[in-house]
Parts: C-alpha cells; structure tokens; sequence
C-alpha cells in the first residue's frame, strides 16, 4: 500500500511541475502569436490528445439519475464548462502578457482557497482552516501584487478574476462530474474553450499557421504535457492517492512556476515577493487541511487544470 501511494505521490508531484513550468511556456508562446490563438491551438492539441483515452480507460456508462430532474447532456455540460474554462484560461493567458509566470501561478492558485468560500452561496459549510488559510493568501497577494499607489498590478488582476472563474469551473465540474463520464466531458469542454478563443482571436488578432508554427513548441508544451499527459497522470493518480495527498502536491504547481520562471525566463521576486508567495503557498495548503466532521458536508476542491 505505500509503494503504491508513493508512486501515485509522485505522479502528481510530476503533473504538479508540467503545470507550474506550464506557465513559462504560455509565456514564451505569446512572442509569436497573441493570446486567444495560442489558448485555442493549446486547447484543441490537448483535446485532441485525450481522444485516445476513451479507448485505453473505456469510460463506463453513466447510469440514469435517481432524482426526477432532468439531467444535462454530454454537450450541454461540455458547453458550460468551456464557457467557464474559456474565461479563466483567457483571462491567464492576457494577464500573462503584463506580470510574470511566477505571480500567476500564485494567484491562480488561490482558486483552491475560493473554491469553498463560494460554495458557502449554496449552503455548503466551510472549515476554519480556509478562512485562515484565505488571510494568510490575501495578505500575501498585498505583499506580491499591490504597486505603490496602493493598486493591484494590471496583469495581476487579470489573474485575480481568473481565479474566480477557475473557481467556478472547478465547481461546474463537481455539479457535472456526477452526471456525466468525466473524460468524455473534459474532451468536449476542451473543444469548447478551443472554439470560442479562435473565434475571438479571428476577430481581433490575425491568426497564421506560419505564427503558429513558430510556436509550435511552447503550444505542444502546453497543449499535449500540461492537458494530455498531466491529465493523465491525475487520474491514474487519484485513483490511489489520498485526498489530502492530491491537494496538498497540487498545490505546488505554484511553487514550481516560480522555479521555472527563474530559471528560464530569468524573472526575479524582491524579498517582498518571496514573503508574499510563502503567504499564499501556506494559505493554499492550511485551507486543505481537513477540519472537523461536521453536520453538513464541507466543499471539496477538485483539483483541475
């Protein structure tokens, strides 16, 4: 039983950096083409790369719901979860042209922490742990990203609503999960963010596949590593690794953003910023830290890129 959590520990270890490093190359693919044509090529790669999955997992049928109401479809599901992963990964993906691959991965990160504070709008119960953890991140954000006219950083608050979206998608997905064969519906939302982000870059960018091609590195970085092979590597994962596990070495995708953005974008935090991202990484993982079993049944976060 250990091997095998430590195997599945260090699985998600792996996925963790393809994420975090994930953030590097979305950057690096935005010096040749603009952002909704690379979140639609990485996208559709991605989706793409899944499609083999069906036939080695063979997703077993989903059985009819025990409730009366009328249940979503496949498409309807996809449609709104791309909706939703279309916001966050665009409002990523612009925000990434005016801050660095370590800020938004902090601040992307924080969706762990707001997952549940939302969910409160439903009636779901939330620990002490996520509103300590949710101080301790917001005072790091302030360290990290308020200038000195006592605003937040434009590219910064482009990534602080990702967050909320990437919350809400996160949300969706655990509505949805339980109607619905989980890949078939990451297939089907993947192909939906690709769709609507070419149809936008089609109106105010000017998409080439020669641009494209010159990006082909970072956009396969993103597309195959970060969707296909992280994707993979979670689900086969969680299969055996303790919740607590699975949040708590996801969480470190931020961490290894920064390591990424260091190395190879030679990007640099002040000794604030460091103070600031250790905030928010303890935040993130004090708010994972189960609480109390109470009455009514606590958010869970499920983690998802």
């Amino acid at each position: 039983m250990q091997t095998r959590t430590l195997r599945s520990d260090l699985m998600l270890l792996i996925t963790a950096a393809i994420w975090g490093t994930a953030f590097v190359a979305q950057r690096v693919g935005m010096d040749y083409v603009g952002p909704f044509t690379f979140t639609a090529a990485r996208f559709f790669l991605g989706a793409l790369s899944l499609l083999p999955l069906l036939l080695i997992l063979k997703p077993a049928a989903i059985n009819k719901p025990t409730t009366g109401k009328a249940r979503l479809n496949i498409w309807q599901g996809g449609l709104i979860a791309g909706s939703f992963l279309f916001a966050g990964a665009t409002l990523q993906q612009v925000g990434l042209q005016y801050t660095t691959a370590g800020n938004a991965g902090f601040i992307t990160g924080l969706y762990i922490i707001l997952v549940p504070v939302i969910a409160l709008l439903w009636g779901q119960r939330t620990g002490r742990n996520t509103w300590v953890g949710g101080i301790l991140a917001v005072v790091g954000l302030y360290l990290l990203s308020i200038t000195d006219d006592f605003t937040l950083a434009y590219g910064d608050l482009l990534q602080l609503i990702g967050a909320l979206f990437w919350a809400g998608h996160v949300l969706i997905i655990g509505w949805l999960s339980p109607q619905m064969d989980a890949l078939r519906l990451s297939i089907v939302q993947f192909f939906t963010c690709g769709l609507v982000s070419l149809a936008v870059a089609l109106f105010i960018e000017n998409p080439t596949f020669a641009n494209i091609g010159l990006a082909w590195q970072p956009i396969a970085y993103a597309g195959l590593l970060s969707v296909g092979v992280a994707y993979t590597l979670q689900v086969f994962a969680q299969k055996t690794a303790p919740a607590s596990h699975a949040a708590i070495i996801l969480s470190l995708e931020a961490v290894f953003a920064v390591i990424g953005g260091y190395f190879l974008l030679g990007e640099r935090l002040d000794s604030q910023g460091v103070i600031g991202c250790g905030l928010m990484l303890a935040g993130m993982l004090i708010s994972q830290i189960p609480g109390r079993k109470g009455p009514k049944k606590e958010a869970q976060v499920e983690m998802l890129h």
